[in-house]
């Protein structure tokens, strides 16, 4: 596929990465000359120094015959202007833009063929506060993600000892759950991938991912850790973007205390939020949160702008008393080195956000994908179309579907109804299939078993 990609910061750079890998045919447009050069020494990628929203500098990236423009630039305006030049001037098919600014989120007349021709927008601070929340509602999670308009999860978590099925083998599950269906997709040992059998035994600190219908996924989690109680006091520190969505999301279900050091962001948050408590001050200061009870504080969510100011207000609220601390991360070199310890879970926006991307990438027809373990693997939502004789898929059992290497089917969405998959399992027409990969570089293979005579999605 022919893509173009506006902006060579974190979201830009990691994009380019995945879909160079994939074969194919990137150019990156950015006015940093060095951020493109590094970019070019690591990936087999064009580059165009410019802005990208000049027709000039479009048409030098090759805008004529492009497929695809993914804007992701830091500025909304650049983002939607170049989204409108290449809709206008180079017919482009597909055009996605990250939008931040709530300003224009909230006009969706704004977004048409009369105003700017986006077919998708991404906005980075929504992703987060969604994923972020779904981390509130299952204490205990290191990642819950949605399937089929929320009616699948798959859900990452680490195995503790205390929960029934630490150090027995998975086919317990079933014996100790006969009216709950779930299926264990991935473990992850010391960070080596194992394809889960029956007689595979769940060690203490294994991160284990299962995928189950939505109303099951508590039942589930208990069987591997102790079920943590419900989450009541959250304290979120940062005011920005996320900082207010985040409270405005959480404040009708749970007590929010939201820190920020600006005053006048203050005032505006006070007048904007309807339950939640704002405080002005530096969260590093350890006399206002001992002040604010830190200790009693269920979740402590570090989301300002500055890495280094989250995680180390984080690791004092860990230290403090807090009971569970999530941090964003912006540099994803940063991510591995802390989540694990004190900070319970890092969260990356650009992973966050590169599998709403990679969505609208794949071939055949691929309605989600999760980016999962930092890029390394991968969760799919794919519709199998054709019958028999066109299809590689449908009207055969699973255990008659030669997958690729390390890639396991989780569940099917048939109607509204979740079957989790079994070996007996046949798959028709429009199911949904659910797939978890631990090696993403064969993503081609499982595309190719969904292609039935079907262009890029």
């Amino acid at each position: 596929m022919k893509i173009i990609i506006l902006g060579a910061g974190q979201v830009g750079g990691t994009l380019a990465e995945h879909l160079a890998n994939e074969a194919n045919d990137i150019t990156v447009i950015d006015s940093d000359s060095v951020r493109l050069r590094e970019l070019q020494d690591r990936l087999d990628i064009r580059t165009v120094q410019g802005r990208g929203s000049y027709p000039t500098i479009l048409r030098q990236a090759g805008a004529d015959d492009a497929e695809m423009l993914i804007a992701v630039t830091n500025s909304d305006e650049v983002n939607m202007v170049a989204c409108q030049v290449a809709g206008v001037l180079f017919k482009t098919p597909t055009k996605i833009s990250r939008v931040r600014a709530n300003a224009y989120l909230a006009r969706k007349e704004l977004f048409s063929e009369q105003g700017f021709p986006i077919d998708v927008l991404i906005s980075p601070e929504h992703l987060v506060t969604r994923h972020i929340t779904r981390l509130i509602e299952y204490p205990g999670a290191l990642q819950v993600l949605e399937f089929s308009k929320g009616l699948v999860r798959l859900v990452a978590l680490r195995a503790t000892k205390g929960g029934p099925l630490v150090g027995h083998e998975l086919s317990h599950l079933r014996t100790h759950m006969p009216r709950i269906d779930t299926r264990v997709a991935a473990i992850f040992r010391r960070d080596r991938p194992i394809i889960p059998q029956g007689d595979t035994v769940i060690e203490d600190g294994d991160e284990v991912f299962f995928i189950a219908g939505t109303d099951h996924i508590r039942s589930v989690m208990s069987e591997l850790q102790p079920l943590s109680k419900p989450y009541k006091r959250i304290f979120i520190c940062g005011g920005g973007n996320i900082g207010q969505r985040l409270a405005h999301t959480l404040e009708g279900r749970y007590q929010v205390k939201l820190l920020e050091r600006d005053r006048e962001r203050c005032v505006m948050l006070s007048e904007n939020l309807r339950k939640t408590v704002v405080l002005e001050g530096n969260a590093a200061n350890k006399d206002i949160l001992l002040e604010e009870n830190i200790e009693n504080t269920d979740v402590f969510c570090a989301v300002t702008n500055d890495d280094e100011a989250n995680i180390m207000a984080s690791l004092l609220a860990k230290r403090l008393g807090a009971r569970k601390v999530l941090t964003l991360i912006n540099n994803p070199d940063y991510v591995d080195l802390i989540q694990g310890g004190d900070i319970d879970v890092a969260i990356s926006p650009q992973q966050t956000t590169i599998g709403s991307l990679l969505t609208h990438v794949r071939r055949g027809d691929v309605v989600n994908v999760h980016s999962l373990r930092r890029g390394a693997a991968e969760a799919i939502e794919a519709i199998a179309h054709g019958d028999h004789r066109s299809s590689k898929v449908v009207g055969k059992r699973l255990d008659e579907i030669h997958l690729p290497e390390g890639t396991t089917i989780g569940a099917i969405v048939r109607h509204n109804e979740v079957l989790i998959a079994h070996d007996h399992l046949r798959v028709q027409p429009d199911d949904h299939v659910i797939l978890f990969l631990v090696d993403k570089s064969r993503i081609r293979d499982v595309e190719r078993l969904f292609q039935v005579g079907l262009t890029f999605f």
